[in-house]
């Protein structure tokens, strides 16, 4: 699979990931548009309420279509964007047309540094396997040490304002 992939041309490489940006912004600004309805509201209401959600709400409603390609030069932020999108009920056909030019230049951004870094990781991987195990795991403490903080500040926030703390045991 990593040779095929890397034996691609870049048109291709870019297409694919310009439809795989497209199909998780659609689905994300679908899933907006089920919060709005009612659909999902209980299960998603803090996710909705959360500081992120409300900024990128704002930065929507104060920039309007220019945010959504922008967005997409972003990480994390672009969920909220095209989620956002969808719960404040912008129209499907107005939301893609802002969309495409951040779908390109999410799948030229990735195809380009995405394929240098994938190349690497599987040279290195190639190599040395211990090394690229290590790599791995850690990315991955990385990744939880960073949830972790999170929660631990999101925690440490809901007691300074009063409200519960969050438990262990809480959808997220």
């Amino acid at each position: 699979m990593v040779e095929w992939i890397l034996a691609q041309p870049f048109a291709l490489a870019c297409g694919f990931l310009t439809a795989v940006a497209c199909v998780r912004s659609q689905c994300t600004y679908w899933l907006g548009r089920a919060v709005r309805a009612g659909v999902l509201r209980a299960a998603w209401a803090r996710r909705l309420t959360s500081d992120g959600a409300a900024k990128a709400r704002d930065k929507l409603e104060r920039w309007g279509w220019p945010a959504i390609p922008v967005s997409f030069l972003t990480v994390g932020f672009q969920t909220a964007v095209n989620l956002s999108a969808g719960l404040i009920g912008w129209r499907w056909w107005r939301y893609t047309l802002a969309a495409v030019p951040g779908w390109i230049m999410w799948g030229s951004v990735y195809a380009a540094g995405g394929l240098a870094v994938f190349a690497a990781f599987a040279s290195v991987a190639q190599r040395s396997p211990v090394l690229a195990a290590a790599i791995v795991q850690t990315l991955v403490v990385i990744v939880l040490t960073a949830v972790a903080w999170g929660r631990y500040r999101a925690t440490r926030r809901g007691q300074a304002s009063g409200a519960p703390p969050l438990r262990a045991d809480s959808a997220v």
